[in-house]
């Protein structure tokens, strides 16, 4: 599954580096610490190496 944002990218990223060990959990934060615990690395890393070219910085929420 590819990743919506950059912000998403860059998330999965962070996250994936914490998971293989080369960076410490404690310094993740936000979205990146919640990807952490709940995704796999598998799909960390499906996240991680969308392309960032033409993606949005953020996705955009719908409100109703």
């Amino acid at each position: 599954m590819p990743a919506k944002s950059k912000a998403q990218q860059k998330a999965a990223g962070a996250a994936l580096s914490a998971k293989r060990g080369e960076t410490k959990v404690s310094d993740l934060k936000g979205a990146a610490k919640s990807m952490h615990q709940s995704m796999s690395g598998k799909e960390l890393e499906e996240l991680a190496e969308t392309s960032r070219k033409g993606l949005p910085e953020h996705k955009r929420q719908d409100r109703d």
